[in-house]
């Protein structure tokens, strides 16, 4: 086989429609927008979810819910990341989760929640804890402040 006997797979390459070139092309004349009408006009096109006049589907249906603009965003931390991320006797709080990454921005609380084991002795400085994890966290020797 040599470079200039390679050519692409059947049917991978395709012409375009190169419309508005003459009727002898098939899409000649109107272009396949047919005769007059809004969308045969320049610029005649119609927002998405109109309905010709009648009431759109997103108006119709009835609205369900609230969004609580008092709601606490409260990020949920496993004792799996505290034992991966901190050494033993570190302090840990809302500054050296985000500073190692187990956290990001935009969050009003943290919670400490059971889902792992901890063998390390941390001294944990969070808004709540769950049951399990505080005392696992105090199980190792470490400490569960509330702040």
């Amino acid at each position: 086989m040599k470079l200039h006997e390679l050519s692409p797979v059947e049917g991978s390459k395709k012409k375009s429609k190169r419309i508005g070139r003459g009727h002898g092309s098939g899409w000649g004349k109107t272009a396949g927008k047919g005769h007059k009408g809004q969308k045969a006009r320049s610029g005649g096109s119609i927002r998405p979810g109109f309905e010709g006049g009648q009431m759109p589907l997103q108006r119709r249906v009835p609205k369900r819910g609230f969004n609580n603009i008092f709601a606490k965003n409260v990020v949920a931390v496993n004792l799996s990341a505290l034992n991966r991320k901190f050494n033993d006797g570190d302090t840990v709080d809302a500054e050296a989760l985000k500073a190692a990454g187990v956290v990001k921005n935009g969050f009003d609380a943290v919670k400490v929640l059971g889902n792992g084991k901890i063998d390390k002795k941390l001294n944990v400085k969070v808004s709540a804890y769950s049951k399990s994890a505080k005392a696992a966290i105090e199980a190792a020797g470490g400490k569960a402040e509330v702040i």
